[in-house]
């Protein structure tokens, strides 16, 4: 792991605000506040005001993140863990890039179940 551990308690948000929850079947790998988050659990995002500019501008919010970048550990067996280092996408509802999720929080201790 490259940099502090991402949990299922870890703080995420999107460029714009909005909040990111995660979804995660992981029950074997657990960090110091939580399970580990996998780049295959589900991380959607919630309360993002972004507008594509014109006349009359057009919703698109962030809805879900998509790791491009985790972790090369597959501690839990289902999935690759993720970290502060792990480059994570923000993806609109017409599956459009807009940006890198960002880390609010996170904690470092890991230890196995």
């Amino acid at each position: 792991m490259a940099g502090a551990a991402i949990t299922t308690t870890t703080a995420l948000v999107c460029p714009h605000g909005g909040t990111v929850t995660i979804v995660s079947a992981n029950t074997r790998a657990v960090g110091a506040s939580g399970g580990l988050a996998l780049s295959t659990d589900t991380f959607t995002i919630v309360g993002c005001p972004f507008q594509i500019p014109a006349v009359v501008p057009i919703p698109s919010p962030c809805v879900r993140v998509q790791w491009v970048m985790p972790d090369m550990m597959d501690a839990a067996g289902a999935g690759f863990t993720l970290s502060a280092t792990s480059v994570g996408v923000c993806l609109s509802p017409a599956q459009l890039p807009q940006g890198k999720v960002q880390l609010a929080a996170n904690q470092a201790a890991i230890s196995s179940s």
